[in-house]
């Protein structure tokens, strides 16, 4: 179907980089003594779900040709010619 045909190999496509951070957390326990005073600290974590989802799709190619051959065509096989209730054949248009 396809006749020379050959590959070429175009430039590279750089994309920027893709940086991460990576935090690290070291705790550090100071004692504080206060003479009859209490320190409540209330803590808020957020935690952050990250979800990758992929989808995928096919597509599917048809190709159809229509090949005009010279010459009067194949030979006709058994069953062909007039049959009754049928005329003759109109010539095919070019």
């Amino acid at each position: 179907m396809y006749k020379n045909c050959c590959n070429q190999v175009l430039p590279a496509i750089v994309h920027p980089t893709k940086c991460c951070v990576k935090h690290t957390c070291q705790n550090y326990i100071i004692p504080e003594i206060h003479p009859s005073h209490t320190t409540t600290v209330n803590h808020e974590n957020f935690v952050h779900e990250h979800y990758f989802p992929h989808t995928e799709s096919v597509v599917n190619e048809v190709t159809n040709q229509q090949v005009m051959m010279p010459g009067p065509g194949p030979m006709p096989g058994p069953g062909y010619g007039p049959r009754p209730g049928f005329g003759p054949r109109p010539p095919f248009p070019c």
